[in-house]
């Protein structure tokens, strides 16, 4: 027979009395069963000898290493870094939504599976009247979850744009702080691919946060509110035994976690290879899409050159890696299905079986067996939320290795250079340029200067030369505070008054007046001059249109360009690292002229392999190796298979 109101409201009691009981049983779990419990959520450390790493590697790299074993040390400084976000009362906000809209539909289910026990029961009394009456009695219930459905769908899909926000935002913030982006092209495989790690990765892990973080809550509110009422359930099922009634307290509850355990353990051992698959496979895909990108913006170089057939083959080497991994991952998921799928197919019959003896035995209505089933599904779908969303799982902690690790590389680039020593860069208030016992660690050497001290006064041309990969570059860089490898000190006056050429200059999307004055505001006549000024006086019409210039600009226009800049500008110091190296002798002499003329006052420090033939530096420091000395040793060093060496994600600089 049904339960009437007062057993309902009675069994709620005892119900809320028993989860509080297996609250307290569940407490007093084995420390065996503690560290099961970690491995399954924190998935073993790895073993750093089987991998083969060396133990010399670079401070960042093994940060990232370190940052992908555990699960805490991953996610506690995302967490904090949302707490302290501008962004934090909308996730706030968002949360608690999603919060009351789990807790109002948990309430509803209960009400739901209540019905049940009358809907059924006025069916096996064939009651047309209370039938009836349990139709009318559905529609305002069907009406709230429906409700409660479609409320939860929007505040989760709003919780993954807002997520995905945060954390792009965030990790711009500190990928874009000064100098770090391009720091972390020495910083090993973790600054291999940025864009992947800012886009694809941090979709991914928003969208995966969302929906795990949402089902995680609702498993578990389910399982609170359904527990109990289990609990007190299965005092109506008893076994008959040699003429004696045993009841055993909380059975259903002891078989729903029986039976949730077992799937778990089996998708655990089962599934746990995916999340290093995953990771693997996101990093390869990352290759692909750099391979690709390069062969697009290359596309004239190779057609010029007939070179499709060697770029497909490297291509379809990129694409085989994918597609060899993809393959494993797929055998993975295969293998997962078999546990997954199993489970799914057998809770269909376990609560019957386990109702069994109820039932059969007389004390059980078929509208209490549904209303017990009805409860012992909600308790396990609660339990299997773990083997259902295993792959899913997987994939979480994956991307989230890769964004954590990535994060935790940007905020301690400071470690670069503490094994093979760091060059200390003081910017000084002195209108001078000092180098004291500066030496410059390389991929295979290191360099220092003839002579060891070289001071550089306001208006000086001083040509550091060298021979081609003896560090000329690099000495750029570190003067820029980009290469800390090495010894000694390198004093520079403030900032603001040096300008730094690369070859090839840093033109953004946007206007050609942009691109020429950078933040600054120069009148027109000012932008037009300078433009004239190194020969491009046929752009001025274009000023105000916005395109890619450095892909519609030739390498001459692009260093012609800069040098514009350098005349509106007007710099006290100017560093050029082969910037004029795309322009004819013409050229070179109309740009240099700008330090005769208009910028008679200007320091110029210029870095190449040897003295032009106009006689426009007129001072010389020689870059010369250090005998003996293997620098980083990149080429010599052992590394894991497939791992690419410390800053395999650009060359290093000559």
């Amino acid at each position: 027979m049904p339960m009437t109101e007062p057993e309902r409201r009675g069994t709620a009691r005892q119900g809320w009395a028993a989860f509080e009981a297996l609250r307290r049983t569940v407490s007093r779990i084995s420390r065996p069963g503690r560290r099961y419990a970690r491995a399954v959520v924190q998935g073993a450390p790895r073993d750093r000898a089987a991998t083969g790493a060396p133990d010399r590697d670079p401070p960042v790299r093994v940060l990232a290493e370190r940052a992908g074993e555990r699960l805490l040390p991953q996610l506690l400084p995302l967490l904090r870094a949302a707490r302290r976000s501008p962004h934090r009362r909308r996730l706030a906000l968002l949360a608690a939504g999603i919060v009351a809209v789990i807790l109002a539909n948990a309430a509803a289910q209960i009400g739901l599976n209540f019905w049940q026990g009358a809907f059924y029961g006025a069916l096996q009394r064939r009651d047309l009247p209370a039938f009836a009456r349990e139709l009318l009695t559905f529609a305002p219930i069907a009406g709230v979850l429906l409700a409660l459905v479609v409320a939860q769908t929007w505040l989760q899909e709003t919780a993954k744009v807002a997520l995905r926000e945060w954390l792009t935002r965030d990790l711009l913030d500190e990928w874009l702080a000064p100098r770090r982006a391009a720091l972390l092209a020495f910083a090993g495989p973790v600054g291999t691919n940025p864009d992947q790690r800012l886009h694809e990765d941090a979709r991914h892990l928003a969208e995966l946060s969302a929906d795990l973080g949402v089902g995680l809550l609702q498993a578990s509110l389910l399982l609170g509110s359904f527990v109990g009422v289990l609990w007190a359930l299965s005092g109506q099922v008893a076994f008959g035994i040699g003429g004696h009634r045993l009841v055993v307290p909380g059975y259903m509850v002891w078989c729903a976690l029986a039976y949730a355990s077992l799937g778990s353990w089996l998708t655990w051992r089962v599934g746990r290879p995916l999340v290093r698959l995953n990771g693997e496979r996101y990093g390869r895909e990352a290759e692909l899409r750099f391979e690709l990108v390069r062969a697009s913006e290359a596309a004239e170089g190779i057609a010029l050159d007939g070179g499709e057939r060697e770029e497909r083959l490297l291509l379809g080497r990129a694409l085989g890696r994918v597609v060899a991994l993809t393959r494993r991952l797929a055998g993975g998921t295969a293998r997962l299905a078999w546990i997954t799928s199993g489970y799914g197919w057998l809770t269909l019959v376990v609560p019957f079986v386990a109702a069994a003896p109820g039932y059969f035995g007389g004390e059980l209505s078929f509208g209490g067996l549904m209303v017990l089933v009805g409860a012992f599904n909600q308790v396990q779908q609660a339990l299997r939320w773990f083997v259902d969303n295993y792959a899913r799982i997987a994939d979480w902690r994956a991307t989230l290795a890769r964004v954590a690790s990535f994060r935790e590389a940007l905020l301690h680039l400071e470690a670069l250079g503490d094994r093979t020593g760091r060059i200390e860069l003081v910017q000084q208030a002195d209108e001078s340029v000092r180098l004291e016992d500066v030496s410059l660690c390389l991929a295979n050497g290191r360099t220092t200067l003839d002579p060891p001290r070289v001071e550089i006064r306001p208006g000086e041309r001083v040509l550091v030369v060298g021979a081609p990969g003896g560090g000329k570059s690099t000495l750029f860089r570190a003067m820029a505070g980009l290469w800390p490898c090495g010894a000694g000190r390198i004093l520079m006056p403030p900032r603001e008054t040096v300008l730094f050429l690369p070859q090839r200059p840093y033109l953004p999307p946007g206007t050609l007046r942009a691109a020429v004055a950078r933040s600054a505001r120069f009148a027109d006549g000012a932008v037009e001059a300078a433009l004239a000024r190194v020969g491009l006086d046929r752009l001025a019409p274009e000023l105000d249109r916005e395109g890619r210039w450095d892909r519609e600009l030739s390498a001459e226009q692009q260093q012609r360009l800069a040098f514009a800049r350098v005349l509106l500008h007007a710099p006290r110091w100017v560093l050029l690292d082969a910037a004029d190296s795309a322009l004819d002798e013409e050229g070179r002499r109309r740009v240099l002229s700008i330090f005769a003329d208009e910028l008679a006052g200007t320091a110029v420090i210029g870095f190449g392999s040897a003295p032009g033939p106009d006689g426009f530096y007129r001072r010389e420091v020689r870059l010369l190796p250090v005998p003996g000395d293997t620098g980083l040793g990149l080429h010599a060093r052992r590394r894991p298979t497939g791992t690419p060496p410390l800053g395999a994600s650009a060359a290093i600089p000559a």
